[in-house]
């Protein structure tokens, strides 16, 4: 299953994918084929898969529109990104406990309706108050729901999984993708960036009955106890590198989402021009994902791939300070070196164990620890921009830590990684 890491540059989704793939049981044969039954499952699973990022990738096309009638500052409207963020790290935590106690289809639903909720919610927000309260219960929606869906698709599919979890991951990306291409367009077709950024709740509704009509086939899954738990890794400072790495990898992702869009804006770009361009960001992301991780299985040695992609990073967030108007050029690379360094950052975390279990429960201690720390990035970087007026300080900073995680990804030589949890 390790070849369904390397289908995510999404944030967030990698780990539940390889960790739900070890610590649940199965319950069909190697041998089922798609019934009429199963699609409508698989389309349940695609349609929730596309809730998970509209909440997210919204907010940067339809900030300049928001900004002026809620009063919101940079560092207020990076706490919509921020928040989610947050609670898909600890969501890693305790959300396998909550599928324990409730099983996954009541933990899939109820979340599914905090996202729909969360999501409509947002057309009568009056400030940054209400804007915030949305973030937090969609993010812990989000955070719950990709914590646990990936152990039902394990578990209802076996070997056709791999197939199933891609689509799920494509939509995934494709509903960030749209979102961040559409929002502005149905800004200005509805004269209202309310409908544009509660709209998405339609997406909510129609998922959830679905969701409901596979009851009787989600909701008796048996959920079992994993055997090791992330935070034993706590111990041995090489799992706080590799979730440091991860987290900056995701800090770069993370200012992306909220802020390119404002920044292009503010470099006189339309607010339809400059979500185009996350859009295009994020499908570079996509193409990454796939070629990048291929590329890297070649040799045990993940550090020449990296390298690459961590310069592509760099000069891209340089090139978004020195050459604005190329913005086409520095989207591309950048969402080439991210869309790469995602999957690789979890593949050279497990990399360091043998064992499946184990490799698991260190992939969920470094997303976990990763994201927690990512979170903070949008609230720095909207911080900065109020500060300094500018979003340049952040995009070099972003920069200047491509070249810090080039150093540390030096550090990553396989014949060392067993001695390193010794």
């Amino acid at each position: 299953m390790l070849i369904c890491a390397t289908f995510s540059p999404c944030i967030g989704d990698l780990l539940c994918i390889r960790a739900a793939d070890l610590i649940y049981e199965t319950d069909m044969t190697e041998t089922q084929s798609f019934t009429a039954k199963t699609w409508i499952l698989i389309l349940s699973l695609v349609l929730i898969a596309l809730t998970l990022r509209p909440s997210m990738a919204s907010i940067g096309p339809l900030l300049p529109l928001m900004q002026p009638e809620l009063h919101l500052s940079f560092t207020q409207a990076s706490l919509l990104t921020m928040l989610p963020v947050l609670a898909m790290g600890l969501g890693i935590f305790f959300a396998h406990q909550l599928a324990l106690w409730f099983g996954s289809y009541q933990v899939v639903f109820w979340a599914s309706v905090a996202i729909a909720a969360a999501t409509a919610q947002r057309y009568w927000a009056v400030g940054a108050l209400d804007l915030t309260l949305s973030a937090i219960v969609a993010g812990l929606g989000i955070a719950m729901v990709q914590a646990v869906v990936p152990g039902v698709i394990k578990q209802k599919f076996t070997t056709k999984a791999p197939l199933v979890m891609g689509w799920y991951i494509s939509a995934i990306i494709a509903g960030a993708a749209l979102t961040a291409s559409l929002a502005a367009f149905w800004a200005d077709w509805a004269q209202s960036w309310r409908v544009a950024l509660s709209g998405w709740v339609v997406l909510s509704v129609v998922a959830l009955v679905l969701w409901f009509s596979q009851k009787n086939a989600i909701q008796n899954l048996p959920v079992v106890q994993s055997q090791q738990k992330p935070l034993s890794f706590a111990k041995y400072s090489r799992a706080w590198t590799l979730a440091l790495f991860f987290g900056l990898v995701t800090c770069a992702f993370t200012c992306v989402l909220a802020w390119l869009p404002a920044y292009y804006v503010e470099q006189g770009w339309s607010e339809q021009k400059s979500g185009l361009l996350l859009g295009l960001l994020l499908c570079m992301e996509v193409l990454s994902g796939f070629i990048s991780p291929w590329l890297a299985s070649r040799k045990a040695d993940r550090r020449p791939v990296m390298l690459v992609l961590l310069v592509l990073m760099a000069t891209g967030f340089a090139g978004l300070v020195a050459a604005p108007q190329l913005g086409l050029l520095w989207a591309s690379l950048l969402g080439l070196g991210i869309g790469g360094l995602f999957p690789l950052s979890l593949i050279v975390s497990m990399d360091h164990q043998h064992q499946p279990s184990s490799a698991a429960s260190l992939t969920a201690f470094v997303q976990g620890i990763g994201y927690t720390l990512a979170a903070f990035s949008p609230l720095i970087a909207g911080f900065i921009r109020d500060f300094s007026q500018s979003f340049s300080i952040s995009w070099l900073l972003l920069a200047a830590i491509a070249v810090l995680l080039m150093a540390m990804a030096t550090r990553f030589n396989p014949q060392q990684y067993s001695a390193k949890f010794q």
